[in-house]
């Protein structure tokens, strides 16, 4: 079913008011009535997913795209509002609108205007949490050909960016009396050591070529129990923003084998990733040569964007759909100019990026699958 009456503007206007900070029942429900009004059977899979397809069976398909994007936002709620000029609306304000109601506008345009040649299945996958612990696209469990992912990139195609892991690094020793520290063995002391390794960690690795170095950032430090007293343990969060093909275990297991062998033996070590229900959001990237990336690059140089081919500056919930291709695209901006834009105070899509989104991805997507 071909549907070009969907208007993505309208859509936004309507979504950003309802706010999906705290619970995405609402803005769920939302969806769901607006699937269902364009004809489509909509489902909420059991871990909050909504889901809906066009096509063929996903046996019977030789090409399988997938939307993707998010409907929670972070916390807390900003109002909606419209800037105008000459009586017509020019920006939209509120939380939610670059982050990620924008790019859902965008990517329903396509979903609903394409129809799909016989041999071909596009699948709309809106997930609940990406902002917090992506418990929904890690239940997905889509086997697809390519993935559109909607966050907001200033229209650029992103084909890749960097994971993000994080731990804890915790160095044992034992309490004495401060007067006498030869007797004990000082757990903050051994940082020293520790942070030389972490400084150097990525020193022989060379950077990727699409995102640059990964980086190794201490975040908090915490150590000792009484002022007068030999510390006998520190603990040292770590902040990683990967590239590829390092993995979370990997860098979990070089890290600690790399301070073990720096730190005195009397020191005990132990690396440990923050623990969480799913996994890691890795880095990922796509070969910017595939016929997804150049497709929608062109597309979207033709609805006025830049046809820009760029890495995207956040974590995703596109790491769990590589290595299959995946790209990341839509209206909006994560900061500009004036500063941060997506979660903060400020945040914003202007209306003709929302329409240029939502004819990039549909041109694109004809080409692809239609």
């Amino acid at each position: 079913m071909v549907d070009d009456d969907f208007d993505p503007v309208a859509f936004l206007e309507d979504a950003v008011p309802i706010a999906s900070n705290e619970s995405v029942e609402e803005m769920r429900a939302f969806l769901v009535e607006t699937l269902e009004a364009h004809g489509l059977d909509a489902r909420v899979d059991d871990a909050g997913n909504t889901l809906a397809a066009k096509g063929a069976t996903e046996s019977d398909a030789d090409t399988h795209l997938v939307f993707n994007t998010h409907i929670d936002t972070v916390s807390p709620h900003v109002p909606f509002e419209r800037e105008e000029a000459d009586g017509e609306t020019t920006r939209i304000r509120g939380r939610g609108s670059c982050d990620a109601k924008g790019p859902l506008a965008a990517i329903l345009a396509a979903f609903f205007a394409v129809d799909p040649r016989e041999d071909a299945r596009v699948t709309l996958a809106v997930t609940p949490d990406e902002e917090k612990l992506s418990t929904g696209a890690a239940a997905l469990g889509l086997d697809a050909d390519c993935y559109v992912v909607g966050e907001p990139t200033g229209l650029d195609v992103c084909t890749a960016a960097k994971g993000r892991f994080q731990g804890t690094l915790t160095l044992t020793g034992s309490a004495a009396h401060a007067a006498e520290p030869a007797s004990g063995v000082n757990a903050i002391a051994g940082l020293e050591a520790a942070l030389a390794v972490i400084r150097r960690f990525d020193d022989d690795r060379d950077p990727h070529p699409q995102l640059g170095a990964a980086t190794l950032t201490p975040t908090t430090v915490t150590g000792g129990d009484a002022t007068n007293q030999i510390p006998a343990h520190c603990e040292l969060v770590l902040d990683r923003r990967s590239v590829p093909p390092e993995t979370a275990e990997e860098f979990r297991t070089g890290l600690e084998t790399a301070v073990r062998a720096a730190v005195a033996d009397d020191v005990g070590v132990d690396f440990s990733l923050t623990d969480r229900p799913t996994p890691f959001l890795e880095a990922f990237a796509t070969d910017e040569e595939h016929a997804l990336v150049q497709t929608l690059a062109a597309a979207s140089e033709r609805a006025g964007g830049s046809g820009t081919v760029r890495p995207f500056t956040a974590a995703t919930e596109a790491s769990y759909f590589s290595p299959a291709p995946v790209v990341v695209f839509g209206p909006g901006v994560l900061a500009d100019d004036e500063g941060a834009v997506a979660h903060a105070e400020r945040e914003y899509v202007d209306v003709d990026d929302v329409e240029r989104a939502a004819a990039a991805l549909t041109d694109a997507t004809r080409q692809l699958v239609g």
